[in-house]
């Protein structure tokens, strides 16, 4: 099973910018980073985990509404680590971030905002946006 690990959390004010970053590891022989679609959930305090943005193994990307246009989702295969650039942070954007993996063959034409179709989680990382 792929182990992933989340960093670049912090506080930043309304309106700045974040980029998390999530190093993904436990591929096997047969496969890598690439293979796999993959997203980022968030989850605030009291609320449910949701997503906030996806992408499939050819790179087709999926995202929430409250996020499009300011989130950009990216991966660097090379590196095995997957990438959101947040942009125009909201206090609303507050929650504790996950990245997830997908079953191989999972999500490769149309990756969804799903937490069900994600077997692969990390720990998550604190994003904390002041007004």
């Amino acid at each position: 099973q792929v182990q992933l690990v989340e960093s670049g959390g912090g506080s930043v004010q309304a309106g700045g910018s974040l980029r998390l970053s999530c190093a993904a590891s436990g591929f096997g022989f047969t496969s890598r980073l690439s293979s796999y679609a993959m997203a980022w959930f968030r989850q605030p305090p009291g609320k449910e985990r949701d997503g906030v943005a996806a992408i499939s193994s050819i790179g087709v990307t999926t995202y929430a509404a409250s996020v499009e246009g300011r989130f950009t989702i990216s991966r660097d295969n090379g590196k095995n680590t997957l990438y959101p650039q947040m942009d125009k942070l909201k206090p609303e954007d507050t929650a504790l971030y996950y990245c997830a993996a997908a079953p191989r063959g999972v999500g490769t034409y149309r990756p969804r905002l799903n937490n069900n179709d994600y077997n692969s989680w990390g720990r998550g990382t604190q994003v904390t946006v002041s007004s």
